[in-house]
C-alpha cells in the first residue's frame, strides 16, 4: 500500500503490519504493558516508515486504548482532576511541539533518542535505579 503524507510517498506493507501489531496486542493484553514501544520499532524498522509518521500513528492508536482506560477508572474512583487538569495543557503543547521538532532534526537522532528513552524507562522498571 502507498501512504502519502505531506506530499512524500512511502511504500507499506499491510500484511507485516497487521500480523505485527495482532501480535503485539495480544501481548500487551496479556503481560498488562502498553504496545507504544513495540508498536514503534514494528513501524519504523518493518515498514520503514520515518519517525514524525509513526509518532503520530501510535498516538492515535493509543487514544482510544486511553480513552476508554481513563474512563474506567473514573468508573472506579482512581482519577485525580487536579492532577489531570495540571498535565493537560502541558500535554497539549508538548504533542503540538514535538512534531517539529522531530521534521526537523534527523530521523536518527529522534531515534536514537527513543532507544535512550525506553532504555532509561526498562532500568527503572527492573529497579536498577
Amino acid at each position: 500500500m502507498k501512504v502519502d503524507f505531506w506530499g512524500q510517498e512511502f511504500e507499506v506493507n499491510m500484511f507485516v503490519g497487521c500480523i505485527g501489531g495482532f501480535f503485539i496486542a495480544i501481548m500487551s493484553s496479556m503481560f498488562g504493558f502498553g504496545g507504544g514501544p513495540f508498536m514503534v520499532p514494528l513501524m519504523t524498522v518493518a515498514l520503514r516508515l520515518p519517525m514524525y509518521i509513526v509518532v503520530g500513528s501510535s498516538l492515535l492508536a493509543i487514544f482510544f486504548n486511553t480513552a476508554m482506560g481513563t474512563a474506567r477508572h473514573m468508573q472506579f474512583g482512581n482519577f485525580d482532576l487536579v492532577l489531570f487538569l495540571s498535565m493537560f495543557p502541558a500535554a497539549i503543547l508538548g504533542g503540538y511541539i514535538g512534531p517539529m521538532i522531530a521534521k526537523k532534526v534527523s530521523p536518527t537522532v529522534v531515534k536514537r533518542v527513543a532507544c535512550v528513552g525506553l532504555l532509561l524507562l526498562g532500568l527503572n522498571l527492573l529497579g536498577v535505579y
